[in-house]
């Protein structure tokens, strides 16, 4: 809880401790006929002490209301409260004007606290910028600051830092990772005449890069205009609570006057009677249950979501949830886990002796004792599928060439296990593979190809399912990696549409014209979990963040955060946004249905304010209850 809301609740706890000590006091006084003056002048002395409680309890309230008739802004909900506890005290009745702003701080703070603290900057958390760039300059190297780096001047980029500025390779080549920039699963092989960008990664060798691009107009300094452009276009969800107030305030204040003014004409009598009736009204009118029913319907939903590893970080975005028609998901580390898995091992027969499983199982202790001691993501999956290992005493003279894969000499035979490229070298034909492949083969022939993919999430399919039965109307998949790929993903789970070899900011311009073609009152999800995905979880409607291994800067552009890594509980995201709408307005129509029938009844001139407080504080009590339901969630 933050230090404000922290003081708020002191604030609301003493003055309410203190309202019941004054209430209490005043209510002994009456029926021990206690009488210090005389009763007239200690009925407006009783005032006094009510009075003192009721500005610490609304202060904040009256400067509010101030400020919006500063603005033009006069008939909202804090001029409508501010008239009612007024109204009270004027006709003698201050322990109900102190209720009613009680009872809306109340319903204020349970609000402040469901959408929680403020979200940091996401620039701060951004850990893309680069901090330095050693260029080369008058045959040295210096550390400068990137923006302190021309065109044309030459940087080296170490093994393991960042690459601060777009460039072209001029010397040396490396492993780069691009995963926080295009979300590609896999690193990039970047040698002489490569284009490389910043923001990413150097992975093994020093590169030489002649820079292409002044900083500002780097593709980091992009991505990070990006994000704070995203968060200023996206529009907060408007409270239904302004909304309401903004055209029933009127019309109540409308109808107390038309009761002042036209009910002595219309009924001759005295105007002091139909006078104390209007402010009466006024007091009935005030929205205590309604104000508080609405926030804690939202933040029922918001606890039983939390409950299931959901973190919805404000009310609106339940009721956007909700309202969802197109969900566009990123790839890598949403849809997909990351890790490779073999999907298929060709063994070719010219090679192979015994069986079609034994020539397999061989093929695949051949490319893992190979592939044992590389880092790359496919190497290690090949070893980590390989039961039975080839012994290290059997294995020699071990060669990596970067960029296409690794040789060794295993009984006296040398294999060759990498990408085509290694082949091409070798002038050895080989057909193309559809998925990820790695090819093996000895000096004279190809010996088989192992084809591995991007392993889908267990629950994938499911989510996609879910999705569809939920109402949406499109599932949209976002990503950095190749066309065959994302086209492979996307088939297996059923996903609408697709979009491959995507940046950031084609992925936010994609976004834009998903958004463009929605249909009035719809929404626009997106999914991602990497930092290239916080654009765009900026940007759509609503931003949902992986976060049990996504990057801290998408799970602060975000807006709803799923704990674990499992896309299916977008679905329960959903299931739990529809259900917790559903329980707020039954909420919203019980509270306006018994305020519509008092406020006749005191039209009437039937209903006395306690009688109004006291449907006020039943009303609120049933609401509890029921935004009490939203919290219990399936698993």
């Amino acid at each position: 809880m933050s230090k404000k809301l922290r003081k708020k609740l002191w604030r609301i706890v003493i003055c309410l401790i203190a309202y019941i000590a004054v209430l209490s006091a005043n209510k002994i006084c009456e029926i021990k006929e206690v009488v210090f003056f005389e009763p007239a002048t200690d009925k407006w002395l009783w005032a006094i002490p009510f009075l003192a409680v009721f500005i610490a309890i609304s202060f904040d309230i009256i400067k509010n209301a101030v400020r919006s008739i500063v603005k033009g802004l006069i008939l909202d909900e804090n001029f409508l409260m501010v008239i009612a506890s007024i109204g009270a005290f004027l006709i003698g009745s201050y322990s109900e004007g102190v209720a009613v702003m009680l009872f809306y701080q109340v319903g204020e703070w349970f609000q402040s606290y469901a959408v929680g603290k403020s979200r940091k900057s996401i620039k701060e958390l951004m850990d893309i910028r680069p901090d330095y760039a050693n260029v080369y300059r008058d045959g040295v190297s210096q550390t400068v600051d990137p923006d302190e780096v021309s065109i044309g001047e030459t940087i080296i980029v170490n093994p393991g830092e960042k690459i601060p500025l777009d460039g072209v390779v001029i010397d040396g080549s490396s492993n780069i990772d691009t995963s926080s920039l295009t979300g590609e699963s896999l690193p990039r092989f970047a040698q002489e005449d490569d284009e490389v960008i910043s923001g990413c990664v150097n992975l093994s060798g020093v590169i030489k890069v002649s820079v292409t691009k002044e900083f500002q107009e780097s593709t980091v300094n992009k991505i990070l205009e990006l994000m704070e452009n995203a968060t200023e276009k996206k529009a907060a969800s408007e409270n239904f609570i302004h909304r309401f107030a903004l055209r029933y305030t009127p019309i109540v204040c409308l109808l107390a006057l038309a009761l002042a003014v036209l009910g002595p004409i219309i009924t001759k009598q005295s105007f002091i009677p139909w006078l104390y009736r209007a402010l009466e009204f006024l007091v009935i009118s005030c929205p205590c249950a309604l104000v508080i029913s609405v926030p804690l319907g939202f933040f029922g939903g918001i606890g039983g979501a939390g409950r299931v590893g959901i973190l919805v970080k404000g009310s609106s975005y339940i009721e956007l949830l909700g309202e969802a028609d197109i969900v566009a998901m990123d790839k890598t580390g949403t849809l997909t886990s990351g890790v490779f898995c073999i999907e298929k091992v060709t063994v070719n027969p010219a090679w192979s002796n015994g069986t079609d499983e034994d020539a397999r199982k061989k093929l695949l202790q051949i490319a893992a004792a190979v592939e044992k001691h590389s880092t790359h993501p496919i190497a290690q999956s090949i070893v980590a599928s390989c039961d039975d290992m080839i012994g290290d005493e059997r294995i020699s003279d071990i060669n990596e060439t970067a960029g296409k894969g690794v040789s060794a000499v295993i009984d006296d035979i040398r294999y060759y296990v990498g990408n085509k490229k290694m082949l091409d070298d070798m002038h050895i034909d080989a057909s193309e593979a559809s998925n990820t492949a790695v090819y093996v083969s000895t000096e004279g022939e190809i010996c088989g190809i192992i084809e591995l993919r991007d392993e889908e999430k267990s629950d994938a399919a499911e989510c996609v399912r879910g999705l569809k039965k939920a109402g949406v109307s499109r599932v949209v998949m976002l990503t950095g990696d190749a066309v065959e790929t994302a086209k492979d993903i996307a088939t297996r789970l059923g996903i609408d549409e697709y979009y491959a070899k995507l940046l950031p900011t084609d992925k936010v311009s994609i976004v834009e014209q998903l958004l463009s073609n929605l249909k009035k009152g719809k929404k626009l999800v997106f999914v991602g979990d990497g930092i290239n995905d916080a654009p765009v979880l900026a940007r759509a409607d609503v931003g949902i963040a992986m976060g049990g291994l996504g990057s801290d800067a998408a799970i602060e552009a975000a807006d709803v955060v799923l704990m674990t890594d499992e896309p299916s509980k977008l679905v329960t995201a959903m299931r739990i946004s529809k259900r917790t709408l559903r329980i707020v307005r039954e909420n919203i129509v019980f509270a306006i249905g018994v305020k519509i029938l008092i406020l006749i009844l005191a039209a009437c001139g039937v209903a006395s304010m306690w009688a109004a407080v006291f449907a006020d504080v039943g009303v609120a009590f049933i609401a509890i209850l029921n935004a009490l339901r939203a919290m219990k969630v399936k698993q």
